[in-house]
């Protein structure tokens, strides 16, 4: 028992160990989805966190340690968040037959994902460094922590409202659309997009290549202008 005990101890603190965990949680997340026929609540990111939170917990393993085990995935998005040029791209011509609905429907979108959690989090009386960590968390994650930091609030905070904003949008997109009869892949598409980043993006690729498509443009304009905007509304609102 001695032995395993020191084994684990040294495995936890190698980066391997929780990359590895990460990345076979989310392939059998993915799996399980799969058979399901990807239905909105099987999101395999959801899924994912339901598989590692219990192994984090039953090892008492903190945040910084996983974090720093499985930052390389975390690296990434950096990447994969520059690689949404590619359906800006490549949809440029319907986009610019589309560009002042698209234009009006990112404005309000970005003002109204990050205004009503600033003024909802002051309604609640929350601290303003939870306030500030609320603003960015319809925007990808590379760029929701670089706005965090800069205005002060807690990066690894807004990491999770982040993953939690866009596994709540993933999950519900598809039932709202659905109920509000919205049957325009493009508007469904731009929509979970603006809301729900890249979470929401991949969720709409699986629905639709069109609907993926406008989210992933929706999500690059996004984290553009909310970079813009939410020190504005910060300034404002606050």
């Amino acid at each position: 028992m001695t032995d395993v005990a020191t084994l684990w101890s040294y495995l936890a603190t190698t980066p391997l160990i929780w990359l590895t965990t990460t990345i076979l949680a989310y392939v059998l997340a993915d799996g399980v989805a799969r058979k399901l026929g990807y239905a909105p609540w099987a999101n395999p990111v959801l899924l994912s966190v339901l598989l590692i939170a219990p192994v984090l917990w039953l090892t008492r393993t903190d945040y910084t340690t996983y974090f720093e085990g499985a930052q390389f995935i975390h690296f990434l998005l950096g990447p994969a968040t520059v690689a949404l040029a590619l359906p800006l791209w490549d949809n440029r011509h319907t986009i610019r037959t589309a560009a002042a609905p698209i234009m009006l429907a990112l404005l309000a979108g970005s003002i109204v994902a990050a205004g009503s959690a600033i003024l909802l989090a002051r309604a609640f009386g929350l601290p303003m460094e939870i306030l500030l960590s609320l603003a960015p968390k319809s925007t990808t994650a590379p760029v929701a922590l670089g706005i965090s930091e800069t205005i002060g609030g807690i990066p690894s905070l807004t990491a999770v409202l982040v993953i939690l904003t866009g596994i709540i949008g993933a999950v519900t997109v598809t039932p709202i659309m659905n109920l509000l009869r919205i049957s325009d892949w493009r508007a469904r598409g731009f929509a979970v997009g603006v809301a729900a980043h890249g979470i929401g993006a991949a969720r709409a690729f699986q629905v639709n290549p069109v609907a993926g498509a406008y989210a992933g443009i929706a999500m690059a304009l996004n984290a553009l202008l909310t970079s813009l905007i939410v020190p504005v509304l910060v300034r404002w609102l606050v």
